[in-house]
């Protein structure tokens, strides 16, 4: 089946090279708790590469789309993913690509001065 839409049109981005978090009171304790997570952790891992699609990743780390979704939500509110664009599928349905937003995270605790 031919689709009108381009399945996989380039994406060009690059992540930050590095993103600090600093951690202090309450203010960062979502993002850590986000980032605890075995399933986070693996979807950050398959981000490393290249960005990709709600359900790729869900493959990729073999969980639901579902699942991934949540967690991409909490990546996301952290900084830590963000949507760099839309694919669509063979059926003509829009997909949000997600890309890392840096390729080092430097966690520091304390008030970071």
């Amino acid at each position: 089946m031919t689709s009108a839409f381009p399945h996989q049109s380039h994406v060009d981005y690059s992540p930050h090279e590095r993103a600090d978090l600093t951690v202090s009171g309450d203010s960062q304790a979502e993002a850590l708790q986000a980032l605890s997570s075995g399933t986070a952790q693996a979807i950050l891992g398959a981000l490393d590469d290249d960005p990709k699609t709600t359900s790729e990743i869900a493959e990729r780390v073999d969980t639901s789309i579902q699942n991934t979704h949540h967690h991409l939500r909490r990546l996301e509110e952290n900084d830590l993913v963000k949507p760099i664009g839309t694919w669509y599928s063979v059926k003509g349905k829009e997909m949000t690509v997600y890309a890392l937003t840096a390729e080092k995270l430097v966690v520091q605790f304390g008030t970071g001065e």
